[in-house]
């Protein structure tokens, strides 16, 4: 058990033991980016636990939750294990769930210190998520710093819209360049 938690926390070890259970669901409750890959915290390896979902933790505000969660499979009868960055986020969420009426929540807290760093531990990313960047990383290239993951490519940033410039004129990312989509779409181009 975690400090004061009234949830059982598991091992590296068992989490693994667990990986082939049909029962099990694994719920990433990082930021979306993060389980694409994007290695937020300065992560080993990024990514998420092959297998696991996602369901990042600011999402347990949003009034349809629980029909987000059951509509990724995560029912009540499953055993769920949590994992992401914060312990104390981890045990919100799991609050949350037991609420909601699981009841078979186990806590996994060593994904950054144990589960990344080990390369024979199983892990998944999205194809190709370094083409969908995350708003740090758009901050961090305006403001001439060398994100993770960036190879010094030069870097274009596009407000895009459809027909519709004073989008661009009211507002944009500095240096953003405008581009109206029908450009794109025409028949002719």
């Amino acid at each position: 058990m975690s400090n004061n938690s009234m949830f059982t926390e598991m091992s590296t070890n068992e989490l693994v033991a667990l990986l082939s259970s049909p029962k099990a669901k694994f719920i990433d409750i990082r930021p979306v980016n993060a389980y694409n890959g994007w290695r937020l915290q300065n992560e080993p390896r990024g990514g998420h636990i092959k297998g696991a979902k996602t369901l990042p933790e600011k999402w347990a505000n949003y009034i349809d939750w629980i029909e987000i969660v059951r509509s990724k499979g995560i029912l009540p009868e499953h055993e769920i294990v949590l994992y992401g960055y914060s312990i104390d986020k981890i045990e919100e969420i799991a609050i949350r769930f037991q609420k909601s009426g699981y009841n078979q929540i186990k806590i996994y807290n060593h994904f950054h210190d144990e589960w990344s760093p080990n390369t024979e531990l199983p892990m998944d990313s999205l194809p190709r998520f370094e083409n969908l960047v995350p708003a740090s990383f758009v901050n961090e290239i305006i403001s001439g710093e060398r994100p993770l993951e960036y190879e010094g490519k030069k870097v274009v940033i596009v407000h895009a819209h459809y027909r519709n410039r004073d989008a661009y004129l009211s507002g944009h990312i500095p240096r953003a360049i405008d581009m109206d989509t029908l450009a794109l779409e025409a028949t002719e181009t």
